[in-house]
Parts: structure tokens; C-alpha cells; sequence
């Protein structure tokens, strides 16, 4: 499965959790999704940069490391509590799945990298 095939699926389980207005380790992502935790770095980037081009709020922020509670050294992002209030506060489920072709157009150009294949 390719990386924007993996985000697609990752921002099923994101716009769930929001919807329960619910936080997520990383292991527990991983489990929900099949993929390796090491793994999920570029996944979530691919989001996080999809949510910065259509000025979304930032999903990924629900994805949390379990002894910290707070995102990533990946998340970019300085209110942690504002930003996940603002994604618990967003309708995800009506906004809808943008679907790998979606991450991979609104995302792919402004991403540093080349986009890798996912594990």
C-alpha cells in the first residue's frame, strides 16, 4: 500500500476519533490501522501538510505519545489544547474522506520530501 493509500485510511481513524472527541497513541493508531508505529511519521505528515493547504485544522494533533500525552516532534504546531479544541470542534465526518488522490495532489507539492512508499 502506498503512503497516500495509508493516509486515506489513517484520516478515517483521525476523523473518528474526533468525532468522539477522543486522543490517540501512537501504538493504538497503529493497531486501528495494521501499520508499524515507526512507520506513521510520514503518514501523519502527509495529513498534517493536506490540513495546512486547506487551512483545516490540524488532525494529526490527536495522535499522542503515551507517556507525554502530547503530539510528536513532528506536529507543528504551538497551542496543543487550542489546536485539539479546534479539531474536536470541526465536523470531519461531513467534510469527508479527501481519499489518496486528494492527500496526495493538495499535499504532495508542498512537502519538503519525496513521498516514500509506505511500510
Amino acid at each position: 500500500m502506498r503512503l497516500h493509500e495509508r493516509a486515506a485510511q489513517t484520516w478515517a481513524v483521525l476523523a473518528w476519533a474526533a468525532h468522539h472527541r477522543q486522543n490517540m497513541t501512537y501504538q493504538q493508531l497503529s493497531q486501528a490501522t495494521g501499520m508499524f508505529t515507526g512507520g506513521l511519521g510520514n503518514v501523519l505528515a502527509l495529513i498534517q501538510e493536506y490540513c495546512k493547504a486547506r487551512q483545516l485544522p490540524p488532525l494529526t494533533v490527536l495522535v499522542v505519545q503515551k507517556d507525554t500525552g502530547k503530539p510528536g516532534l513532528g506536529f507543528e504546531g504551538q497551542d496543543i489544547a487550542l489546536a485539539q479544541a479546534q479539531v474536536f470542534n470541526f465536523d470531519w465526518l461531513t467534510h469527508g474522506n479527501p481519499q489518496p488522490e486528494g492527500l496526495i495532489r493538495k499535499a504532495a507539492p508542498v512537502m519538503d520530501t519525496a513521498l516514500p512508499e509506505a511500510p
